[in-house]
């Protein structure tokens, strides 16, 4: 069996400037904490953040640090956040003001089916969210125009796949191979996003041997994870 276990510095070594990148997690929920702070430690810059939201800043919830991608906004990391939810952190307000980070709001259904198009291989998802407004007429995420498909006399929008260069995954526990779960509300986007990146880090609360648990305890297969970091602290939030 190929050995998938690297440290969190190692894990995000290949990160680049520029590159476009998922964090799971709901306002810091389910969020990969000690791959955020490898990131921090590596200081890539100009990074494109596809997620829920924009984390949760310091003093949050009286929590010591910032939580998930917030951590990244703080060091100035990021160029442009695609999400669906960011009022609960001001800075990516100050960053819009102030013409330093770029914020593309998209409606959460339809930011999980993006993904999950880029996960399953589809050419993109129909869906009604957005129709008759001017939402319809704008490019999406990237840039691309969007196109108005009728079906049985009611029109939907098409909604291209949205894929990262890596995607970077929580894990309530995993085995050896990379088949992990995640308990409770850390499910939110960590499972639409693993699959839908060139390369899927998870970090794992707790890891155990192939076999050591029956193979139902866990949701998402071992196939789609291509680097695994133990060592995750037990959720916070």
């Amino acid at each position: 069996m190929v050995n998938k276990f690297l440290s969190a510095d190692e894990a995000v070594a290949g990160v680049k400037d520029g590159m476009t990148i998922m964090v799971g997690g709901f306002l810091g929920t389910g969020s990969p904490e000690i791959l955020m702070d490898a990131l921090v430690r590596k200081g890539v810059k100009h990074l494109t953040v596809i997620g829920n939201d924009g984390g949760l800043p310091i003093g949050t919830y009286g929590a010591k640090t910032a939580r998930g991608i917030a951590k990244l906004i703080d060091a100035g990391m990021v160029d442009h956040i695609i999400a669906s939810h960011v009022g609960m952190n001001p800075a990516i307000a100050d960053g819009m003001n102030a013409g330093t980070l770029k914020c593309t709001l998209v409606p959460q259904g339809t930011l999980a089916e993006k993904i999950r198009a880029a996960n399953y291989g589809l050419g993109g998802v129909l869906t009604p969210t957005g129709v008759g407004t001017p939402v319809q007429d704008d490019p999406d995420e990237l840039g691309r125009k969007k196109q108005i498909i009728e079906i049985e006399g009611k029109e939907y929008l098409l909604e291209m796949p949205l894929k990262a260069d890596y995607a970077f995954i929580r894990a309530s526990v995993c085995d050896r191979f990379g088949n992990f779960r995640c308990d409770k509300a850390t499910k939110n986007f960590n499972y639409v996003m693993a699959g839908a990146a060139d390369h899927v880090v998870i970090a794992s609360e707790k890891v155990v041997e192939v076999g050591e648990l029956d193979p139902e305890t866990f949701d998402v297969a071992g196939v789609v994870v291509d680097t695994i970091v133990e060592g995750e602290a037990k959720w916070q939030i």
